[in-house]
Order: C-alpha cells, then structure tokens, then sequence
C-alpha cells in the first residue's frame, strides 16, 4: 500500500509502522483521538458547569 511501511524485527513480525501523513494524515489525526480517548477513559471527569465555573473564576470566561 502507498504510503504505508511496516517495520519487522529479526524473525519477520510487525513491530511498527511508518505512514505518510501527507497521505494520510486526516485518517491518523482521527485513530489518534480515538487512542488518546481509551486512555484517558479512567481519569477523573469534569461536568461542563464546573468547567465554566472554574473559568469564571479565573476570569478566562
């Protein structure tokens, strides 16, 4: 496939892989998030009224 290249170590697995992100960069930026959200899914959360609040606060809102 253009633009995509698979790394392999010595016995011939994937270990990685390269992507042209001039090709397919959209595509990546939205795996991206899809990864930073699974592993930001223990954090604690925030509701948006207190997020507002805390800016109020900080006269950033």
């Amino acid at each position: 496939m253009e633009g995509v290249r698979f790394l392999v170590d010595d016995k011939g697995h994937k270990t990685a892989v390269q992507i042209d992100l001039g090709l397919y960069g959209g595509p990546w930026e939205d795996i991206y998030d899809a990864l930073l959200a699974v592993s930001r899914k223990a954090e604690p959360r925030e509701t948006l009224e207190a997020v507002k609040a805390r800016l109020r606060r900080q006269n950033k809102l």
